[in-house]
């Protein structure tokens, strides 16, 4: 008797652990993965991107309120695809790569709307600057692959992205929409 318990709680320790470690997989597929950012210059839509960021996951479809979602954004991985503009979003109006080589978003709740879909709120940083934000995501899977998508506007100028005399909005618009495709692996059955 005494043996049989020992192994019952033996294999339930176990799977604890394995349950931990499959959480612990969780992780962004980089290369498959996109952040696009468009703002208007002028009226027209202008569209960039950021070509480095990173995340750290830990997320359960059956508890989404446990979840604990990370990411950090490289700043000078920007680009608008021209050189020109490039050289100008790291510079102090703009990104300020040099004092703030990071932007990063940590989630303070997570919860489900529907089937596949989550609200996720958290503390978006961008040049030292902190605000709450609220974004929508959708789930999907195939193999073992899970696609987050979505996309949220915000306004730049709180960020003091394009300060001085880029704060003039009839240049630039204060708004921005980001978009993002995220794919990871790891993720338990939604």
């Amino acid at each position: 008797m005494l043996s049989h318990r020992f192994l019952i709680s033996v294999f339930i320790g176990l799977s604890g652990l394995a349950s931990l470690s499959a959480q612990a997989q969780q992780k962004l597929q980089s290369a498959q993965s996109e952040i696009v950012f468009v703002s208007k210059q002028m009226g027209v839509p202008v569209e960039g991107r950021f070509k480095s960021f990173d995340a750290q996951i830990n997320f359960d479809p059956a508890k989404p309120a446990a979840a604990k979602i990370n990411f950090s954004v490289d700043m000078a991985s920007a680009t608008l695809g021209s050189k020109e503009t490039d050289a100008e979003l790291v510079k102090p109006d703009w990104f300020n790569t040099a004092k703030f080589s990071k932007a990063s978003f940590q989630s303070t709740a997570v919860k489900s709307t529907a089937a596949g879909k989550y609200e996720i709120s958290g503390k978006l940083s961008i040049k030292g600057l902190t605000q709450d934000i609220t974004v929508p995501v959708s789930l999907s899977q195939t193999g073992g692959l899970t696609t987050a998508v979505g996309a949220f506007a915000l306004k730049r100028l709180p960020f003091k992205i394009g300060d001085n005399e880029w704060s003039d909005t009839s240049m630039v618009a204060d708004d921005v929409q980001v978009k993002f495709k995220f794919v990871l692996t790891g993720v338990a059955k939604l």
